[in-house]
């Protein structure tokens, strides 16, 4: 069938808006038509080749729609389902087994090469192979090629417009508060960047019962809107020590903190605001060979921990639906983080999210 997607070609340069053949699903796929996709850090990045993502590639992984047609050996949806669609994983190595889906041993080739684990794709352009597959979706497009796996039914009555970025960056950040770092009703976090995944922290932390949340940023309108959703307060990290800050806010340091930016020095921030115990999550993701330096004392003397947090430790099939609750409960108020463009605005969209004018672009299909 023709389809409709915007192309990236060349490292760094604009997406292109295409026509493109996409095949039939096989047995373990399903045809979603796409409703709505947000726009990540990772598509971007994936974009400038900070991951080896081959080229030319359709990207988006934040994207929910319409089920179309499933393939033969499918039972978890059927068409007419509402879907959002999340990474991908084997679900057979031990750590898919053990329910960690998010650390799944063949993760990166999944969700990264651009193919099906065979190496063939969907996607054609006259004959010519578009590197799809993204994610297990490449939903940057009019319809999508997902797996079994990778979408998550979701309540018919919620918003598609809106739903999409719970597929990655939301529940990054929302499933680092709620399932990584677990933190007890009147305990203290700091968020550092507050983006779409910072401030979907901040308010996972206010459902969570954190008393004091304090969100780090450099931008006035993120620092204001974070106050907004539930922190009780803000650094601008661009004219003080946020650190020493977090450490005279809460008399000595937070329980928790969570780096969102993939910068090495506020990474270092981050730890070295810890208090005793405290544990810091590393969710921002910096191109491959980026290094980090701390103090080794203290991260023995207090006991601090350092985590690495993936898709927010998620079960999609879980997680994604208890959000979509929070949603509908207004307890967790998402829309006030999204715009919305149309596909053909990619290029503005991907420039809104960089910039930082816009908190989370999703890109609407009709």
């Amino acid at each position: 069938m023709e389809i409709t997607a915007a192309v990236c070609r060349t490292k760094s340069l604009p997406f292109t808006i295409e026509t493109l053949e996409l095949d039939d699903p096989r047995a373990d796929e399903v045809l979603v038509r796409v409703v709505a996709s947000g726009v990540c850090h990772t598509d971007l990045i994936c974009r400038d080749q900070w991951y080896d993502v081959p080229l030319p590639a359709v990207f988006g992984h934040e994207g929910a729609g319409v089920v179309e047609r499933v393939g033969s050996n499918v039972t978890k949806v059927k068409p007419g389902d509402h879907v959002v669609m999340s990474f991908v994983s084997c679900g057979q190595c031990p750590t898919c087994r053990a329910g960690r889906v998010a650390y799944c041993a063949e993760l990166y080739a999944r969700n990264f090469s651009g193919a099906r684990p065979d190496g063939s794709n969907a996607l054609h352009n006259g004959g010519t192979a578009i590197h799809g597959h993204f994610f297990g979706q490449s939903s940057w497009a009019t319809y999508s090629i997902a797996y079994e796996r990778n979408v998550v039914k979701v309540d018919p009555g919620a918003p598609l417009e809106l739903l999409g970025p719970l597929g990655c960056g939301i529940q990054t950040g929302a499933g680092a508060v709620l399932n990584t770092l677990h933190p007890h009703a009147g305990t203290s976090l700091a968020v550092f960047g507050a983006g779409a995944v910072g401030l979907s922290a901040v308010m996972a932390a206010r459902v969570a019962g954190c008393t004091t949340i304090i969100a780090v940023d450099i931008k006035a309108n993120r620092l204001a809107l974070a106050q907004e959703l539930g922190a009780t307060h803000v650094i601008d990290g661009s004219n003080v020590d946020a650190a020493a800050t977090i450490k005279d806010i809460t008399r000595g340091g937070v329980d928790f903190s969570l780096e969102t930016t993939a910068s090495p020095k506020v990474f270092r921030s981050a730890v070295d605001c810890l208090g005793p115990l405290g544990t810091c999550g590393l969710i921002g993701a910096a191109a491959l060979g980026t290094e980090a330096t701390f103090d080794m004392n203290d991260i023995l003397l207090p006991g601090k921990t350092i985590k690495g947090v993936i898709e927010g430790d998620s079960v999609p099939d879980v997680f994604i639906p208890r959000l979509v609750e929070l949603i509908r409960q207004d307890r967790f108020p998402l829309s006030r983080l999204v715009r919305s463009y149309g596909l053909s605005e990619v290029n503005a969209a991907a420039e809104a999210s960089l910039s930082g004018a816009t908190i989370k672009p999703v890109l609407v299909m009709a």
